[in-house]
């Protein structure tokens, strides 16, 4: 494993699409993303899941295991996320004893109003 500052996937993602569901319920509270920080945690949001993420780093991938909340039911599970050659990712997650699913996501970008 590389240093968190070597690592490419640091920063906020927009995930965009899954294998399982469809756009709308990837979006159903707030805008559906995952963030990856520099010290050793992140955080991933789509549907009704909220959950922290402990994160292993690769250059250009990261593992993680996760823990949260999905329907005000605590849920557990483990993952990875990839930078693919367009420069989005690909996130491997895995709920425990459960369903798994293929998200990709793209870097998000930030705007501010004037």
């Amino acid at each position: 494993m590389t240093e968190p500052a070597d690592c490419l996937l640091l920063g906020r993602w927009r995930i965009v699409e899954a294998d399982l569901w469809e756009r709308d319920h990837l979006d159903l509270v707030e805008p559906a993303t995952m963030t990856i920080q520099a010290d050793g945690h992140g955080e991933i949001a789509f549907g009704v899941l909220q959950a922290g993420l402990d994160l292993e780093y690769g250059r250009s991938m990261v593992f993680f295991t996760w823990a949260g909340c999905e329907e005000m039911d605590e849920v557990t599970g483990s993952g990875s996320a990839e930078l693919l050659d367009d420069g989005s990712i690909e996130i491997e997650f895995a709920y425990h004893l459960g369903d798994d699913t293929v998200l990709k996501a793209q870097r998000a970008t930030s705007s501010t109003a004037c």
